[in-house]
């Protein structure tokens, strides 16, 4: 019998060793909701995790790729995701006044300069103001290209009607087969196009002075993940704070953004250096905030702007 019982024994020992190893290598699952896939700011969750730099500090990013604004937040407020990155400031200033259960935890992008608009080469548009009873693309409603083309119209004093159009790559088509006049895009989305002439831009982000200081859009995550996980919480930040360092030495993560979206590498080099850089994308940076409530509340997202005592409360858990 003993033969047998030291066999049990070594077995047993076995198996224990393997579920502590598993125990002891587990990393924990951060479900994040990813808007506009493709963009140098929106791929900050992929490139962490094939530089293992998620990896390192314990954290498994599960990503859910949407089109932006309304989409983003529903996934967040129903808790499929954990977080919700790159979300415009109006959706989540609507949601927080209706009772929803997030908060912002970061910042994702302040001083836009990446997102512009562009007719087919051959269009007789040459500017905003020539574009009256056309069709003007942002993403989707409550997104931060919502509210620029909103704005973008009434700097024009004309009327175009804006149109959710989706992704740069389903507003691309859309363009170029003529059922959107002017289509909307984000570096590197286009750039390739626009170098060859078959588009021309007639419109930017930066061209909206109060915007070159605003946060536009933040990092969004689902109470309870706050409130229930903070040690998952601030692993996920530190990780996704040193991505954004990697992002910026040297060309490696130019190397891999270019494989991984298809992009190349001339042109995801000039998204980086040309239309973001690492300061606007600083998770603790915050400015413009009365701007942004004040353009919420002129395209009917809030009805007035938030108190002090409720803007404190919404930002209770934000990066500093």
């Amino acid at each position: 019998m003993k033969p047998r019982t030291y066999a049990f024994r070594a077995v047993s020992l076995v198996i224990l060793s393997a579920l502590f190893a598993g125990a002891a290598t587990a990393e924990d699952l951060v479900k994040v909701a990813v808007p506009q896939r493709g963009t140098w700011e929106t791929s900050v969750p992929d490139l962490g995790e094939r530089a293992k730099i998620f990896a390192k500090h314990g954290i498994k990013v599960e990503p859910f790729y949407t089109s932006g604004g309304g989409e983003t937040m529903q996934a967040l407020i129903s808790g499929s995701v954990d977080v919700a990155i790159a979300t415009g400031a109006a959706a989540m200033f609507a949601s927080y006044v209706k009772g929803a259960p997030i908060r912002p935890i970061g910042t994702s992008i302040t001083g836009a300069r990446e997102i512009f608009w562009y007719v087919k080469a051959d269009s007789p548009i040459k500017s905003l103001k020539d574009a009256a009873a056309k069709t003007m693309a942002y993403s989707a409603t409550g997104s931060s290209s919502n509210l620029a083309t909103l704005k973008l119209i009434k700097m024009a004093g004309v009327d175009i009607k804006p149109v959710a159009t989706g992704t740069p790559v389903a507003t691309f088509t859309q363009v170029m087969t003529g059922q959107v006049d002017i289509g909307w895009s984000a570096a590197p989305f286009a750039l390739g196009a626009l170098q060859e002439h078959r588009i021309r831009g007639v419109a930017n982000v930066g061209d909206i002075v109060e915007y070159r200081n605003m946060s536009a859009r933040f990092h969004i995550a689902n109470l309870n993940f706050i409130t229930g996980k903070p040690d998952v919480l601030k692993r996920f930040l530190a990780a996704y704070s040193e991505t954004l360092d990697w992002m910026y030495k040297g060309d490696e993560a130019v190397e891999v953004f270019s494989k991984l979206y298809n992009i190349k590498p001339t042109e995801t080099r000039q998204t980086r250096d040309e239309f973001y850089t690492r300061q606007s994308l600083d998770i603790g940076r915050v400015g413009g905030l009365d701007q942004a409530m004040e353009d919420a509340v002129a395209y009917k997202f809030i009805s007035k702007p938030l108190t002090k005592a409720q803007l404190d409360d919404l930002f209770k858990y934000a990066a500093k």
